[in-house]
């Protein structure tokens, strides 16, 4: 890089991390061994060594990107403490703002362009999941819990483990869903088919679960297989916009942060034409609570193509234009944080294997997704929303203990059935 053009880029680079960095502790040597201490020198210490002045040069321009970048590169390289900690200062002193500086124009620019190409087609939709969804099983496994649930776990107390915690959040769902045995189910997302499966043993519902991801589609129908229920439980490679049967109780997990803003009319207009005069649809997706804004630029790059986090002001209207009801929201806090906090520490333990999968690049940047995405969670904003939504208002009970009383019934349902399978096992 000439040496006016490095010049440029140290000052614009002093004045963003001068202008970011006013708590914690960082050191960031950069390429010409130039060491800038940041913060009040408190909390964890993170040292980090920027290698070239591209980099630099890039981070001035796009954070963003950038930062995400220059990790799976090796151009940010750790010194003293990990990614998470890294992005854990950033985001402590950032909060939800913007970062100061160039990259404002650069960011205003992306939101633009984005508002004009974020509509999710059918095939783009396809598309998008593929980049993410079908990639080798084995990954997942290195790091999900055994029943492979890859959403936000429901943590009933701090000492709850992953596995007790993503079984709560199946329970906490089916229960607000108020399912009766015979209900007709539809999963929009299905997944690797866990919350299809726990409806149908537990509940006793006819299930049809909709998908995109090849992958998850032939773990899931094993899996229906494997457990004795394929009269009560269907999987199916569709989109849920070509369904046009209606069904009792809809429920969506994870799925809804694909759908992108500008379908949103679409996907509710739709629950609404498949959900029955007397159903009950749950919504359960990552949200935000500050004022709308576009999903960061490599999370939409190397992760999730397509997708948006919504504030409650994007969805909310969208509901009530379809003439739905809203009967019930929650704010899943710092569970999601939680949840990519076992996530993160489990695929570090195995980190090998995910580089003997894939290569060191992609382990690095599957590394700085699970850190980002839980330090955000803890720092930005992040938080899941679980809406439930009625045709009729008059057809779930007045008061909200319905919800407990049926969780308590599933927890005792579990408690037989796995103690009946033990006693068979044990014969």
């Amino acid at each position: 890089m000439p040496k006016v053009m490095r010049k440029f880029a140290r000052k614009r680079f002093e004045a963003l991390i001068t202008a970011i960095f006013r708590s914690g502790t960082l050191i960031v040597d950069g390429p010409d061994g130039q060491r800038y201490r940041m913060g009040d020198q408190t909390g964890t210490k993170v040292h980090i060594r920027i290698a070239t002045w591209d980099r630099v040069f890039r981070l001035v321009l796009n954070p963003d990107l950038a930062l995400g970048e220059g990790f799976m590169d090796g151009d940010v390289q750790m010194i003293k403490g990990s990614i998470y900690d890294l992005l854990a200062v950033i985001f402590q002193n950032l909060g939800s703002d913007d970062p100061p500086g160039m990259s404002r124009v650069t960011r205003s620019v992306f939101r633009l362009v984005l508002r004009f190409t974020s509509y999710n087609s059918v095939g783009k939709s396809k598309r998008n999941v593929a980049h993410h969804y079908d990639l080798d099983g084995r990954l997942y496994e290195l790091f999900l819990d055994s029943d492979q649930q890859y959403s936000c776990a429901y943590f009933e107390t701090p000492e709850t483990t992953l596995e007790d915690a993503q079984m709560a959040k199946k329970r906490h769902l089916v229960a607000k869903l108020h399912v009766q045995p015979g209900h007709s189910v539809l999963d929009i997302g299905s997944g690797w088919g866990g919350l299809g499966i726990y409806l149908a043993r537990y509940a006793k519902a006819r299930v049809k679960g909709v998908t995109l991801s090849e992958e998850q589609l032939a773990v899931s129908r094993a899996r229906a297989e494997d457990e004795g229920l394929q009269g009560r439980l269907n999987f199916e490679l569709r989109d849920y916009r070509l369904l046009d049967e209606r069904f009792d109780r809809i429920v969506s997990v994870g799925m809804f942060e694909h759908v992108g803003r500008k379908s949103y009319h679409e996907f509710f207009s739709k629950v609404r034409s498949l959900l029955a005069d007397d159903g009950v649809a749950v919504l359960h997706y990552i949200g935000r609570t500050t004022p709308p804004t576009e999903t960061n630029a490599w999370i939409l790059k190397y992760i999730f193509p397509g997708g948006h986090m919504p504030s409650l002001s994007e969805v909310l209207p969208e509901i009530e234009r379809q003439g739905l009801v809203v009967t019930d929201i929650e704010v899943l806090r710092l569970h999601y944080a939680e949840t990519l906090r076992h996530w993160r520490e489990r695929f570090m333990a195995r980190r090998e294997q995910a580089v003997a999968l894939y290569d060191e690049r992609f382990a690095r940047m599957w590394e700085f997704y699970l850190a980002a995405s839980e330090s955000a969670f803890r720092y930005q904003g992040l938080v899941v929303h679980q809406i439930q939504m009625v045709r009729d208002q008059n057809v779930l009970p007045l008061a909200r203990n319905y919800i407990q009383t049926a969780e308590d019934a599933y927890r005792q349902r579990e408690t037989e059935l796995h103690d009946d399978a033990m006693a068979k096992a044990a014969e």
